[in-house]
């Protein structure tokens, strides 16, 4: 087997090496700079004015994690934040075609522009109909309204008239019967003085035979008894004539009573003529009741702005039939602008009405000031269209968003730089 042989050198350095790790472990070892420093410098350490240093130091540090502390819990903000606003859909009332268009994509229009006109022709013609209409209806109310109170005098006075009609029939009866009556005792009286007559011929004419009267005295009783005779007739036929009027002035009294009867029924007959007068009126309220519809649809034909704002999502074209409640445009109320932050249920517990914000705006840069106005009832998950069911048995608690309306100050979207949608991140100062 081959011998190594080792160099003679190679002892001589290893023995080197190892006094020099022993040397350098046994060499003291640096001390950190503020030591180096404490020991180079020992009365540094006990000088008042470094210890003075060192106390503000503290002291301004303290004091200005304080106030950042202070400066991150006043306020409450959110990048779940939008602008908000009124959408005001324009549609159109009335069935038609579109004739002009007044307004251009995005422009600005004050309440009442004309945005839109409809074909007014059709609508003209039903309203000039419906005047005419309107105008015979009325004058129809007026004459049934003038025959009312005609009427009422006329069976007024029929009514008076018949009734003193009946009482005169009435006293006619009275007047007949009580002449029938004297013509009745008259015809007795005519009757007896026959008799009396009739008997005195008989008597004379015994006595002229024996020539104890003389034959004037007979002739006298004969034409006594002829005259008494004729008076009998004559009463009997007064009596008869009497009776005759008694069945007459009856009669009369009959008609005068049904006439009166009749006249009773005026209050009935008046209520009917009222009543026909009230339904003229009605109809000429009722035609009325169609000029007015048919005036508004000839408004209708022009369609106006009903807030000053700007255009938006305009449909319609010139030329284009247009239906009841079919949407043409959008105008947006640029100077009635809110925001909507969705603030976690966590941050609300300082959170109240008034309380001032800072609302920086991601399309500008600017920073816009207003306040809290109300706090939303419900959460934002029960006003999506799917709210969720927790009533499981594997929930998971979820920090919510409640919506909070923010409203700006006065003047600070004068330029009406604003747009509904737009991205915000708004800050309210709970501390305030």
């Amino acid at each position: 087997m081959e011998s190594i042989t080792q160099s003679p050198s190679a002892a001589p350095h290893r023995e080197s090496t190892s006094s020099h790790a022993e040397q350098a472990e046994n060499r003291p070892k640096p001390l950190p700079s503020s030591e180096q420093d404490f020991r180079r410098d020992p009365a540094r350490s006990t000088n008042p004015a470094f210890r003075i240093a060192l106390i503000i130091g503290a002291v301004v540090l303290i004091v200005a994690g304080f106030l950042v502390y202070r400066y991150v819990s006043s306020y409450e903000s959110t990048d779940d934040a939008q602008v908000d606003g009124h959408v005001n859909s324009i549609s159109a009332r009335i069935t038609g075609h579109v004739i002009k268009l007044n307004i251009r994509d995005n422009q600005y229009v004050q309440a009442g522009t004309v945005l839109v006109e409809i074909d007014p022709h059709d609508y003209q013609v039903a309203y000039e109909r419906a005047k005419a209409d309107f105008e015979s209806a009325q004058a129809a109310a007026a004459a049934a309204g003038v025959t009312v109170p005609i009427t009422s005098v006329s069976t007024t006075s029929t009514v008076s008239s018949t009734e003193a009609d009946v009482n005169n029939a009435r006293a006619g009866v009275a007047t007949a019967k009580q002449q029938f009556a004297a013509a009745k005792a008259q015809v007795a009286q005519a009757e007896a003085n026959n008799v009396k007559a009739q008997d005195d011929v008989e008597r004379y004419k015994q006595l002229v035979v024996k020539h104890e009267i003389s034959d004037q005295q007979y002739d006298d009783a004969v034409a006594a008894a002829k005259a008494n005779a004729a008076a009998v007739q004559a009463a009997s036929a007064n009596a008869d004539a009497a009776q005759a009027q008694v069945a007459s002035a009856q009669a009369k009294l009959a008609q005068s009573e049904a006439n009166y009867r009749n006249a009773q029924t005026a209050p009935k007959q008046m209520q009917v003529i009222r009543s026909r007068a009230e339904q003229a009126e009605a109809a000429a309220l009722q035609k009325k009741a169609d000029l007015d519809q048919a005036a508004l649809n000839l408004e209708y034909t022009k369609i106006v702005a009903p807030v000053t704002g700007e255009v938006s999502n305009r449909t319609v074209e010139v030329g284009q039939n247009v239906s009841p409640g079919q949407e043409l445009m959008k105008v947006i109320p640029l100077d009635d602008l809110w925001i909507t932050a969705n603030f976690k249920e966590t941050q609300l517990r300082s959170m109240k009405p008034g309380q001032p914000v800072t609302i920086d705006v991601d399309a500008n840069g600017r920073s816009y000031k207003g306040k809290v106005d109300s706090i939303a009832g419900a959460t934002g998950a029960l006003f999506s269209l799917l709210p969720p069911e927790n009533a499981t048995g594997n929930y998971v608690k979820v920090v919510q968003r409640v919506p909070v309306k923010i409203v700006l100050d006065p003047g600070e979207n004068k330029d009406l730089w604003l747009r509904p949608g737009m991205s915000v991140e708004p800050k309210v100062w709970i501390g305030q």
